[in-house]
Order: C-alpha cells, then sequence, then structure tokens
C-alpha cells in the first residue's frame, strides 16, 4: 500500500500542465499515455517509468522555454499535495482514465482494420519462427547514439513485456539524441496492416486473425511508444536523453515471436500529421506505420522456401541442349560384318548321356582315382577325394534328402525343388558331394556365398534370389554352420531379407546309407534345370541365372574339345568353385573327363601366392586355371622360391582375359618364369559372362591354331566404338590381347549397344552375342529381362534377322579381327558415356598400369 502510494504522489508530481502538455507534439503525448498504461499494468517499475518519462522529453527542452517557470513549479506543488491527499485512491482512478478521448484517432483505427480484412481475405501463409532480417536491421538502425554509462543486462530480452534498466545520463539534452529522434518521427511514413482487434475500456486489445498482423502490430506499437512516452511528461534543465533501445528491442522480441496469442492495442489521439501510404495489397491508407514495418510485412508474405532453382547457379539451357555429334568424329567405314561360327562339335564315341551318368560310370569303373584334393590355410593336403567316394558319399545325399525329410508325413523335398548350398570356399570336398548329391536327386541346388552377418547388404540381395527361387531348405557343413550367427533358442538366426529356411548338414553322421535296391534316376540331359547361378548387377541387385542339364552336358563338350582335356589329367584350379570358371573347369568338366583336381583356396593364396605355382610343379599339372591377379601377386613373391619349374604347364587358362589390364600381367609373368619352363603360347586367355558362360578361349598350341595377336588402338577411336590401329609409341593407345576363337558349336556376332540389334561394321565395337547350346537359359522369375537378354534377334542394317535362333547377349564389348580372333574391349557394365564418348571402367584400370603404378598411383589417392 504504501508502494502505491508512493508511485501515485511521483506520477502526479511530474504531471505536466494542459498548457505544457499542448506545446509537445501529438506522438509524444500519445507516447507518454502508453507509458503510463504499462505502468499501471505492471509491464514496467516505477523507476523505469520516470527514467523513460525524462529522457524522452529531453529533446524538448527548448520547445518548453516559453512557459513560465513559474507555472512549472506551481503545477509541479499542485500535483505534489494533491497526490498526497488523494493516495492510492486517485492513483488508480489516474491510471485506468489515463486514455480518455483526448488522445484517441479514429483514423488510424480505420486504417487497421482496413488493412486486417485485406489480410484476411489473401489468406496468407503462416511465416515461419526466425528472426527477420529487417526487424534487426531496423533495430540497429533506430538504436540512439550511447549516452548511457553502463550498457543493458543481457538478460532483459528474456523478460518479455519487461525493458533494462541503465544508468541515465546526468546532463542536459544531447544533440545527437535529438537527431535521433528527427530520424525516428520522419521515417514514420506509414502503412497500416494489422489484425482485427477488439478493444475495451482497460485500453487492451486482443488479436485473433493473422499471426503477421501480430507482428504488424509489435512493430507499429514500437515505432509509436516513442511519441506516446512524451504525451504527459515534463522535464527541466536536468533531464536524461531517452533511452529507447530496450523498447524497441522488445518489439524486435515480438517480432521474432509470431505465435503470441494478443498484442496490445493502442488508441490515438486526434493527429493532423498524417500521410497516404499503401498497404502490402497495394491499398492507399492513411495511417502512420513506417516503412520498415511495410518491408517487414513483405517479408512474411514470402513462402519460407525459396523456389527450386534458386538453390541452383548452373545454365539449365546449357544442360538441356543436345550434344551436338562432332563432324570431325571418327566413323566406321567397313562392311557390316557376318556372324562368326565356331568349329562344329564333335561326336565322342561312348559320351555319358549326362553328368549324373558320367559320375556313375568313374564311380563304379575307377573308384580310386583321385577326383580333387583339398588344401589347409598352410598349403597342405587335407583330403582327397575319390570317384568312389563321391559316388557313395552323394548317393547317400541324394537318398536322405529325398526320404528322411520330412514335415507332417509329407516329404520335405520334391525333385526340381531348389536347395541352397551355403559352403565356405575352403571347403571344396563337401560342396562337391552336395552338388552332386542334389543332381542325382533331381533337386536344383543355388550355390551362395556364406552369409557374414545378419543384416549383410550383399547377403540381403541373396535372400531376395532364395526367396524367389522358393527355397526352403539350406545344405551347409558342420563347422559352418557353427559359424553362423545364432538365434537367442540356439538355432541359425534368420538373416534379413532371407525366407525362413531348414538348415540341414551334410556331414557324414547325419546322412542315412540308402537300401540295396534303391538307386537314383539316371536320365539323359533334358531342358529341365540342373542348377541356378546367381549374378550380381552393378547395381546391386541379384538375379538366378538357370542352366538346364543340356546346356551344362553341351558346355562341359564343348570345353573339352577347345581345351583339349584327356582323362586322368590334372588340373590346379585357383577360381572360386561355385560359380563361372571355378565350377565350370573345377567342378563340371572335370567329372566328366575324370580328371583330378587340386583345388587353391583363396585364403592360401593370401598368404602365399605362389601356392598355385609351387602345386603344378608338384602335381606335375597340365592346366591351371588361374586370373590375372593371382599371375601379379606371384611375380611379387618369386623371389622366395627358386626350385620350381613350370615346364608341365601345357595350358594356362586366364579366366579373366577379357579386362583389358590382363595384357600386362600375363607379359610380365612370361618374362619372369619363361626362363623356369613356361612357354609363351601356353597362355591362354579366355572370355566369359554368367549368361553366355564361355564365350571364346585360345586354343593351346598343339591344336594347330593361328598365333596370339595383340591389338595397339586409338583410346580416341574406342570413345567413339570405332577401331583404329596406332603405334604404341603414343599415350592415348590401348594395347588389348585376343581371348582366341569363338567356342565350338556357336554362333557368334556383334551387334550395336543401343537401339535395335543391328549388325556392327567390321571396324565397329558392338556387344557381343552369342546362339549355342550351352548358354544360360534364363533369368529365374524374371521373364521381361530374360526376353531381352536371352531371346535378342540380330538384324541387318535392311532389318532382316540373321537366323531363326535365338541369341544371347554376353555384356561383353568387342570385335572380330583377323583370323577369326575375338578381341574384348570392356564390358557393358563399366560403360561410361561422358559427353557422347563412350569410355569403360577397365581403360581406367589399364591406364593405371601402363605408367607403373607403384612410382605415380598412390593408395588412397
Amino acid at each position: 500500500m504504501a508502494e502505491r502510494t508512493s508511485s501515485g504522489l511521483l506520477t502526479m508530481m511530474l504531471e505536466p500542465t494542459p498548457a505544457v502538455a499542448m506545446t509537445l507534439p501529438a506522438e509524444v503525448r500519445e507516447k507518454l499515455a502508453e507509458l503510463e498504461l504499462e505502468l499501471s499494468e505492471g509491464d514496467i517499475t516505477q523507476k523505469g517509468y520516470e527514467k523513460k518519462r525524462g529522457k524522452l522529453l529531453a529533446p524538448y527542452i527548448p520547445q518548453i522555454q516559453g512557459v513560465d517557470p513559474s507555472l512549472q513549479i506551481d503545477n509541479r506543488i499542485q500535483a505534489s499535495s494533491q497526490a498526497v491527499l488523494s493516495g492510492s485512491k486517485h492513483h488508480k482512478s489516474r491510471a485506468a482514465n489515463t486514455r480518455d478521448e483526448r488522445f484517441r484517432s479514429d483514423l488510424h483505427t480505420e486504417a487497421v482494420q482496413a488493412a486486417l480484412a485485406k489480410y484476411k481475405e489473401r489468406k496468407m501463409p503462416m511465416p515461419s519462427k526466425r528472426r527477420s532480417v529487417l526487424v534487426q536491421s531496423s533495430v540497429e538502425a533506430c538504436t540512439p547514439p550511447d549516452t548511457s554509462s553502463a550498457s543493458e543486462d543481457e538478460g532483459s530480452l528474456r523478460r518479455q513485456g519487461r525493458l533494462a534498466t541503465s544508468t541515465p545520463y546526468q546532463g542536459h539534452g544531447h544533440p545527437a539524441v535529438e537527431h535521433w529522434f528527427n530520424r525516428v518521427i520522419q521515417g514514420s511514413s506509414t502503412s497500416s496492416s494489422a489484425s482485427s482487434t477488439s478493444s475495451h475500456p482497460g485500453g487492451r486489445s486482443v488479436n485473433t486473425t493473422n499471426t503477421t498482423a501480430h507482428a504488424a502490430l509489435n512493430a507499429n506499437a514500437a515505432a509509436t511508444a516513442l511519441a506516446d512516452l512524451m504525451a504527459h511528461t515534463q522535464l527541466d534543465n536536468h533531464s536524461a536523453p531517452p533511452d529507447v533501445t530496450g523498447l524497441l528491442e522488445r518489439s524486435s522480441l515480438h517480432a521474432e515471436r509470431p505465435q503470441v496469442a494478443s498484442v496490445r492495442g493502442i488508441s490515438r489521439g486526434n493527429n493532423h500529421h498524417t500521410s497516404v501510404m499503401e498497404t502490402a495489397d497495394g491499398v492507399p491508407v492513411n495511417s502512420r506505420v513506417s516503412s520498415k514495418i511495410q518491408q517487414l510485412l513483405n517479408t512474411l508474405k514470402r513462402p519460407k522456401r525459396p523456389p527450386l532453382r534458386e538453390f541452383f547457379v548452373d545454365d539449365f539451357e546449357e544442360l538441356l541442349d543436345v550434344q551436338q555429334s562432332d563432324p570431325n568424329q571418327p566413323r566406321p567405314e567397313g562392311q557390316h560384318m557376318s556372324p562368326l561360327e565356331g568349329e562344329p562339335l564333335e561326336v565322342v564315341n561312348n559320351w555319358p548321356p549326362s553328368l549324373p551318368a558320367a559320375l556313375q560310370r568313374w564311380g563304379t569303373t575307377h573308384p580310386k582315382s583321385p577326383c580333387l584334393t583339398a588344401l589347409d590355410n598352410a598349403g597342405k593336403p587335407v583330403y582327397t577325394l575319390t570317384y568312389g567316394k563321391l559316388w557313395t558319399r552323394s548317393q547317400k545325399l541324394a537318398y536322405t534328402l529325398l526320404n528322411k525329410l520330412s514335415t507332417r508325413n509329407e516329404p520335405l523335398l520334391m525333385p526340381g525343388d531348389r536347395v541352397a548350398l551355403v559352403f565356405p570356399n575352403n571347403d571344396p570336398v563337401m560342396f562337391m558331394v552336395a552338388f552332386y548329391g542334389c543332381l542325382l536327386a533331381e533337386l536344383v541346388p543355388v550355390p551362395i556365398e556364406v552369409p557374414l552377418t545378419r543384416k549383410d547388404a550383399g547377403s540381403q540381395q541373396i535372400g531376395f534370389l532364395l526367396g524367389s527361387c522358393g527355397v526352403t531348405l539350406a545344405l551347409t557343413t558342420d563347422a559352418c554352420q557353427k559359424g553362423l550367427p545364432k538365434a537367442q533358442t540356439g538355432e541359425v538366426a534368420t538373416f534379413k531379407g532371407w525366407p525362413r529356411l531348414l538348415w540341414f548338414v551334410t556331414d557324414g553322421k547325419h546322412v542315412v546309407k540308402p537300401p540295396k535296391d534303391w538307386h537314383p534316376p539316371i536320365r539323359e540331359a533334358s531342358n529341365d534345370i540342373a542348377y541356378i547361378e546367381y549374378k550380381t548387377s552393378k547395381e546391386g541387385s541379384t538375379m538366378g541365372i538357370t542352366v538346364s542339364n543340356a546346356a551344362m552336358l553341351a558346355h562341359c563338350h564343348a570345353l573339352t574339345q577347345a581345351c583339349g582335356y584327356t582323362e586322368a589329367e590334372t588340373i590346379t584350379n585357383v577360381l572360386d568353385f561355385k560359380r563361372e570358371g571355378g565350377l565350370w573347369h573345377g567342378v563340371l568338366t572335370s567329372v566328366m573327363n575324370r580328371m583330378h583336381v587340386i583345388s587353391i583356396p583363396y585364403s592360401l593364396m593370401k598368404v602365399n601366392p605362389l601356392s598355385w605355382i609351387q602345386k603344378v610343379h608338384i602335381y606335375k599339372a597340365r592346366v591351371a586355371v588361374v586370373k590375372s591377379r593371382d599371375m601379379h601377386w606371384s611375380l611379387l613373391a618369386q623371389r622366395d622360391q627358386r626350385d620350381i619349374s613350370l615346364s608341365s604347364l601345357r595350358m594356362l587358362i586366364v579366366a579373366d582375359g577379357a579386362n583389358p589390364w590382363s595384357i600386362s600381367s600375363c607379359d610380365a609373368f612370361l618374362n619372369v618364369f619363361q626362363a623356369r619352363g613356361l612357354r609363351p603360347e601356353v597362355i591362354c586367355p579366355c572370355a566369359s559372362s554368367s549368361e553366355a558362360m564361355t564365350v571364346a578361349i585360345r586354343r593351346p598350341p598343339e591344336m594347330g591354331v593361328p598365333p596370339p595377336g595383340k591389338a595397339v588402338l586409338s583410346m580416341g577411336g574406342l570413345s567413339h566404338s570405332v577401331i583404329r590401329v596406332d603405334t604404341e609409341e603414343k599415350l592415348s593407345v590401348l594395347t588389348v590381347q585376343d581371348v582366341g576363337q569363338v567356342m565350338p558349336g556357336a554362333l557368334v556376332c556383334v551387334v550395336r549397344v543401343e537401339g535395335t540389334p543391328y549388325l556392327c561394321q567390321t571396324d565397329e565395337v558392338g556387344e557381343i552375342c552369342m546362339s549355342s547350346g550351352c548358354t544360360g537359359v534364363a533369368y529365374y522369375g524374371l521373364p521381361g529381362m530374360t526376353k531381352n537378354i536371352f531371346e535378342t534377334i540380330p538384324v541387318t542394317s535392311s532389318g532382316i534377322p540373321i537366323s531363326d535362333r535365338p541369341f544371347t547377349r554376353t555384356s561383353l564389348l568387342g570385335f572380330v579381327g583377323p583370323d577369326s580372333l575375338v578381341f574384348i574391349v570392356g564390358k557393358m557394365d563399366g560403360l561410361m558415356v561422358v559427353s557422347g564418348r563412350r569410355h569403360n571402367a577397365d581403360d581406367v584400370v589399364a591406364t593405371a598400369l601402363a605408367v607403373e603404378p607403384m612410382k605415380f598411383v598412390y593408395r588412397g589417392r
């Protein structure tokens, strides 16, 4: 109560007389009314109220000099005595009636309502919760010169509706402050935009229409608060300059927070200083909203996110222009090629009618002949599988799968069902038993890789393949099953993306010996699916390529003829025995010819890169199947081994001879090991793909084939799919080696990469297509892609099909050179088209190898 009495006393002591008040501008009088309203509502302390009043009227001291000083003193004494007599009751009445009709402006109220109605019709988007740059800059521009001895408290910005206190400057009116006030008043030319308000006698207005209008009213209040503070205040020569920084900062804080539900409406007095401005919609109104507030409204009207094109600085027109072909680019000039036909398949007397029939023959007639020798990580042989053991163990597994696995008294598997083979790369013996066990049981094996983790990205694609194939059973070894991730129940966990599988261990104690009267069905090779080989595309998807029994048998026949395989030969296999060349040579064709395979695991190659050369020397192997990387690794470690000889080799098959960089590995390997018995004509690169299997292979020298060839081609010409022979002295050339002749019984042609499969010209690079009985049949469950890849019909330039037989696209890019030799310069998966010119990812590797990578190519670059 005492505080209220003191507050009222001070208020009445500083109350200006009507004569003095009328000498002030209307804006100052309204601002003083606003200040008193804040005091009455508790938004500002008494000390802050007095300080703001004193500072606000400092520039107007010269305007009050004409008033009689005795009149000012009398008014102060009179106000003080009235305050003492009336007390707090008079203060409450004065505070409630401060904003009377003298300070009400109907013009401004109408302008505000007109602007609000216009904004309501436009249905503007809600502004984002962000600090406007215009509001912040306007606060900085309107801040008065620093005349206080202490800066404002930083915490004042966090106290909504309250002003920070600062030490007032003791002295006369400051000229810079007066100049700043004149700038603020002159900048308050108006443009009205606010929300519809409903005023009540207390002077409060509630906004319920638009958040944008909230910001306008708050900023409007900040611009007009300067004038209201001067309406009811009288200063003497010791008044301090006004400090409105906190007030403007509070206004900008309100503008930053548009979610405030109400603002304080301010009644205006009759003011003759008005100007005609336009609202944000272009409607001219009479108001006193500053131009900076108008800019704020225009900013809030803009969408939160800029248009998409503003995020880019590229020239869209230039990017969308179609690349014009270079008139000087090389073009093919040769004649249109004719399909190239391989030598016919020879008729072999007493040739087995199927692969299971071959296994039965060798298992019963030569049971002790070695079939497969497995090595451990130290290079020592751990087990040698004979043909007799392979035959009996495959029989046991076939009988167990068909008769001993059941669910609800029904067989789990029926002939034709797909079964997953999950075996590690260091256990070829168990894989071979499982593969031939499935063939004897007429099941379809699907060899896959061992999943490493439950969420391995590669295994997810494998799981999709297994699900599409309808696989319900997985065969594995006991050691492999123990290494698989387990669930809480102890069973093998269900991998992400995989179907629910039943895991069966193929070790001896889990299989059952069949009765004497049971024999597996041995039939002739048919068009039924023999096995499914997986392939991963460049996009990461996994597809299953189906191979029929007839195609499997025909491929073994063609490889036997092309490579000159004979019975009881020894072959060293460094490739993965589950797919492609490792499967074709080391598992299928070897059994067809009763060959002995020395399987080199990849883990041994990492420890001892010379292991395969050592086994060739020890076992006097006649054939070795390797990749160019194995030859390269051998060069790095060849100094550690001297007592080796490669003179027994009659054929060194380079499985990835289609890669352009393989020629450097072959040449370097020959230069080093020629002194150790390796003959140049022994190196036989080949070209193959998962869809077409083996496409071409260089024949061994004893078969009377033409000598190997090399081609030095211009890289510029290859980028335009044109063959131009160049010289090796230039740096922009690519040297490639041939991959031999076409496979026996095959018909090969080269077609254009894009569009209709027209035959290429003789000096043009295209995709090699192959028609043969020893290719894949289809993508399992993908009839659309099957038609595009396995049923291509090449046509001549006049649109006439070259044959009534469908062709299979090999995804190999190349051409047919002299002596009917096939040259491969890249693959479709590595094809890159840049500005209309074709480049291949393999060329990048070939270029790196050609510039001595040990000197120029660094790890991590």
